[in-house]
């Protein structure tokens, strides 16, 4: 068998000792935010509300959601709190816009209101939970620079809307694609379809590639870009590519990259399966 395509290193890739203490940092502070008191790994359960009151076990209250958005309707000597404001009795959130969440809290619990792929969904997250208290981080690919790549970010004259499937079987998702990225591996052209990132400027990737299935999570990786420069020149540092929480769990929802995002190189880079004892058994749409 052929070795991977790796990028080529060049005179100017930082130092390895230095790349790879960075990158440990990263990594670490990633980590613990994911796991943390309230992080994905503490969810309980996924719940689809709809117009009938409904309790759950792992939550207060009777929820249900309509045109009008999601409603709470608690029991006498059940609150919770959100933003500061004590909720007792009947309380409406509103319609929720998509890809939002609230967390109004009770005790050391927080209960996630959403709405994923046009649905309105309850998930509670314990800081008890089974999954969070096993989880002792992500295995990951060694640190290596050369698999930071230099790109060409051209961004389209207008966002894409882009319907992607998600790892819920019926349920999709659309984000806008704002622009293409160009990149090569050793002397082969590839392209990536680019969403909004979180932060202002940045770009957000999800992708899969020859590893996936194999070493890394079948159904995705996610892969934040900074912010390109007035050229258009951006770093896709693969190292810092990153599971998406359904590799972890069943209780989440995550869209399935755009189909041009699936890279026929292995990316040796990044992220791998994660070897939690509770980590997902969802099968992977095709």
């Amino acid at each position: 068998m052929s070795a991977p395509a790796r990028p080529t290193e060049n005179a100017t890739s930082p130092d390895k000792a230095a790349f790879a203490e960075e990158w440990e940092a990263w990594h670490r502070q990633k980590d613990e935010t994911f796991g943390g008191p309230h992080g994905f790994l503490a969810i309980t359960s996924l719940n689809w509300l709809d117009e009938n009151p409904t309790r759950f076990p792992d939550a207060p209250g009777l929820w249900s959601s309509t045109a009008d958005g999601v409603t709470v309707q608690l029991d006498e000597g059940e609150e919770l709190l959100l933003d500061g404001e004590v909720l007792r009795g009947r309380h409406d959130f509103g319609v929720l816009a998509e890809r939002s969440s609230l967390y109004p809290a009770a005790g050391d619990a927080v209960f996630e209101v959403a709405k994923r792929g046009g649905h309105d969904i309850l998930r509670p997250r314990h800081p008890d939970n089974a999954l969070r208290q096993s989880f002792t981080g992500t295995p990951a690919y060694d640190p290596d620079p050369r698999w930071a790549v230099p790109g060409r970010y051209e961004a389209f004259a207008t966002p894409r809307p882009t319907t992607v499937g998600a790892v819920v079987e019926g349920l999709e998702h659309v984000y806008d694609a704002v622009g293409r990225i160009d990149f090569a591996v050793d002397g082969t052209s590839y392209a990536l379809t680019a969403f909004e990132g979180a932060a202002p400027g940045t770009l957000q990737v999800l992708f899969t590639d020859a590893t996936s299935g194999v070493t890394t999570y079948a159904a995705n990786r996610s892969l934040t870009v900074a912010a390109p420069d007035a050229d258009g020149n951006v770093t896709l540092d693969f190292n810092r590519a990153t599971n998406l929480p359904c590799a972890y769990t069943d209780l989440a929802t995550c869209p399935l990259p755009p189909a041009e995002n699936r890279l026929p190189l292995a990316v040796e880079a990044g992220e791998l399966i994660p070897t939690t004892p509770a980590a997902t058994t969802r099968s992977v749409p095709a």
